[in-house]
């Protein structure tokens, strides 16, 4: 569970709060308990039960007696007495009478129950509590650090401070008895607080840290489950379980504490399946057990040098080993297997289809560009600049020229102007030049000169 999902309320924390009670109630559904009671009227005359039940960091839960008859609500935040001294923060789990069914559940009396709550949590004691708690992480690092230049072998795994933040407890676990008491020393110098060091076991751990186990869900350690029962490989036998130690194993290193819950139910159908049997005797030969069914009552035979399994009910297996104790024998077992039923999956065409997220998953690669059109393209605009080009430096329609007599150029370098003094003719040019308005260039015969110097293709290069 995440705090996205949290329906508690209590002003949560961002998610991944790590169940370390950021959402003022110690993890998200950790430990909840259902009031039932809750919609029943009790009589006038009913009085409330004097105790009530407080949940702390890790699900951890204690008792208190209400010796002021404060009227509390589940999930609101108390201050309560300490185990040795001051005054420690948790929120109300449990009142009324199923407070009452809860501590005949743990067999506890109501004479044992000394320690008391002191009243609602003010806004001071919650500031504080949570000064406290937010220095948990910073101190078991510090703690670890500690631990090993003393070079113990042992792994501190969490803190829990107490509401006052003047007491610290330290779980930790270790293989065997650790001397710490220099270490307690020196805590006690670097973080000022009274310690109290506390070993717990490896299935404590993983509840106190929580996680995710291999189905998917919390651990059950970490959200229900309290009682841990010893769990052994024989349960994994039971339900044909391949004795894998890494898939049997949890995340405390221990076997899985599921193993148990459906034990007995598997014990119960064993009890129809005959015990050691390993083979069959037929007489076409030995047929050797492969598996088993529980729960179907089918059982698996098959001979040497064949890869076919021959299903057999658990009925007739009885009474093959009751002919075979009597010497006699089956002619052949695959005359008696059990026709087992398949289901065909029929391909429908479906009347609707959702396309949504089903383009191609090639659609993002690069495909080969055209280069071909960015020539063209690249052509045409070439073109129109020329054109919008020529459009600018375009002169009106000239008027007809008079037929002028064409006369014999002399040779040499120079031209002479045939035009000067004629109507229509160069009047200002210099001579010798053939250029007009004061030896200024015509655009249209430099233009027409520079075509006349192209070489065409008949034309043969000069020697």
């Amino acid at each position: 569970m995440g705090c996205g999902s949290c329906s508690t309320g209590g002003g949560c924390a961002p998610a991944g709060c790590k169940s370390n009670g950021s959402c003022l109630t110690g993890g998200c559904g950790k430990m909840e308990v259902y009031d039932w009671l809750s919609n029943l009227d009790m009589p006038s005359n009913y009085k409330p039960f004097p105790i009530i039940e407080v949940k702390f960091k890790g699900a951890r839960k204690e008792f208190f007696v209400n010796h002021d008859n404060i009227y509390l609500e589940i999930g609101e935040l108390v201050a309560v007495e300490g185990p040795t001294g001051g005054y420690d923060i948790g929120h109300v789990s449990l009142t009324g009478e199923l407070v009452r069914m809860q501590m005949k559940r743990r067999k506890t009396n109501a004479d044992q129950v000394t320690r008391k709550v002191y009243r609602k949590a003010t806004e001071a004691d919650v500031e504080k509590w949570k000064v406290a708690k937010s220095m948990e992480w910073e101190t078991m690092h510090k703690a670890r650090t500690l631990a090993l230049d003393l070079r113990l072998s042992m792994k501190i795994s969490d803190v829990d401070y107490q509401g006052d933040k003047t007491k610290a407890t330290f779980f930790y676990t270790a293989e065997g008895r650790v001397d710490f008491r220099e270490l307690i020393k020196k805590m006690a110098e670097a973080f000022r607080i009274r310690i109290e060091m506390r070993q717990i076991g490896m299935r404590q751990e993983a509840g106190r840290l929580g996680g995710i186990g291999s189905c998917g869900r919390e651990l059950c350690c970490s959200t229900w489950l309290t009682n841990f029962k010893t769990v052994s490989t024989a349960a994994a036998r039971y339900q044909n379980l391949s004795l894998n130690t890494l898939k049997l194993a949890g995340q405390c290193g221990k076997l899985k504490c599921c193993l148990n819950y459906e034990l007995d139910t598997y014990l119960d159908a064993l009890k129809d399946i005959p015990d050691r049997v390993d083979s069959l005797q037929t007489e076409i030969g030995v047929a050797r057990h492969q598996k088993t069914d529980i729960f179907k009552k089918l059982m698996w035979f098959s001979y040497p040098n064949t890869e076919d399994w021959i299903p057999l009910k658990v009925d007739r297996v009885k009474e093959i080993m009751a002919m075979n104790k009597k010497g006699q024998k089956p002619v052949n077992l695959k005359e008696e297997a059990v026709e087992l039923v398949t289901t065909a999956v029929l391909d429908k065409i479906p009347d609707y289809e959702n396309v949504v997220g089903q383009d191609s998953l090639t659609r993002l690669d690069d495909k080969p560009r055209n280069k071909g059109n960015k020539n063209n393209r690249n052509n045409q605009n070439r073109n129109k600049n020329n054109a919008e080009r020529n459009d600018k430096t375009a002169r009106p329609d000239k008027q007809p020229k008079p037929a002028q007599q064409i006369k014999n150029r002399p040779e040499g370098n120079k031209k002479e102007n045939v035009n000067a003094g004629q109507p229509g003719g160069n009047a200002g040019a210099q001579p010798g030049t053939g250029q007009a308005n004061g030896g200024q260039p015509s655009g249209n015969r430099n233009n027409r000169n520079r075509n006349n110097r192209r070489k065409k293709p008949t034309d043969k290069p000069t020697k």
